[in-house]
C-alpha cells in the first residue's frame, strides 16, 4: 500500500518518516484562496477540512490520470493524505505569511498572546485505481507564545522560516525559542497530527502499523 503526501511541506515529510512511513510526495497545486473563496461563510474547522480535501482530491486525480498531464497510476492501491494549517488568533484566520512585512505584522500581533493551530487532514483511500473510501477531521492546539524582543524577530524573519508556514511560525524550528508552550498535539502543530490520521487511517480500513517500513536486515 503506497501511502502518499499531498504536500510539499519538509515538516510534514520529517514527522511522518520519524514515525516508521515512507511517503510518497506528490504536490497538490490547489489554488487555496479559489477554494475557500468557493465556501460559504466557513468556520475555521470547515475551512481547514475544505483545503485539505480539496488537496488530496488533487493529487488523486493526478495519480489516476483524469487531470491532463496525470500520471495515470490507474490500478494501484494507495492512500492519500492531504492536510491544511491555519492559525486562530485575535478572531482572525491566518495562513503563511508569505512576505517580511506580513511576517512582521503577524508577530507583533500575537507576541504574548494565544491561537489556536488548527490543521485540517483528508484522506482517501484507493484500490486497483478506484477511490473506495475517505475520512477527514481537523486537529486543534492552543499555542501560548512569548514576547520576543525587536531584535529577536528580525533575525527570525531574516532566516526565511517563517515566511512559509501557517500562522508564521514553527515549534520545530528557530520558531520554537519564541513559543511558551502548547495545549494539544505537538505533531499536528508541525503540520501532520500523528494521532488523528492513525485513526482516520482505521476508518478506511487500515492500520498504521502495516504501513510502517521495514527494518533493514
Amino acid at each position: 500500500m503506497r501511502f502518499v503526501l499531498a504536500s510539499q511541506s519538509p515538516a510534514r515529510l520529517a514527522v511522518l518518516r520519524s514515525a516508521g512511513l515512507d511517503p510518497s510526495v506528490v504536490v497538490s497545486g490547489v489554488d487555496e484562496d479559489a477554494v475557500a473563496a468557493s465556501l460559504a461563510d466557513p468556520t475555521p474547522v470547515e475551512l481547514v477540512r475544505a483545503l485539505a480535501a480539496a488537496k488530496a482530491e488533487a493529487v488523486f486525480e493526478t495519480l489516476i490520470g483524469t487531470h491532463e498531464g496525470g500520471t495515470h497510476d490507474g490500478g494501484a492501491d494507495m492512500v492519500i493524505v492531504g492536510c491544511d494549517s491555519m492559525l486562530s488568533i485575535n478572531g482572525e484566520m491566518v495562513g503563511k505569511p508569505l512576505t517580511p512585512e506580513a511576517a512582521r505584522e503577524r508577530w507583533a500581533s500575537m507576541a504574548g498572546k494565544t491561537g489556536e493551530l488548527l490543521t485540517g487532514h483528508a484522506i482517501i483511500r484507493v484500490e486497483n485505481g478506484e477511490k473506495t473510501k475517505e475520512a477527514s477531521d481537523t486537529e486543534g492546539t492552543t499555542v501560548r507564545f512569548g514576547t520576543p524582543s525587536q531584535e529577536e524577530i528580525d533575525a527570525y524573519i531574516a532566516s526565511g522560516e517563517p515566511l512559509q508556514v501557517a500562522g508564521g511560525f514553527t515549534l520545530d524550528g528557530r520558531g520554537g525559542w519564541f513559543v511558551e508552550g502548547i495545549d494539544g498535539d505537538f505533531s499536528s502543530v508541525i503540520g501532520i497530527s500523528l494521532p488523528l490520521t492513525r485513526r482516520l487511517l482505521t476508518e478506511v480500513g487500515l492500520s498504521v502499523i502495516d504501513l510502517w517500513t521495514r527494518p533493514a536486515s
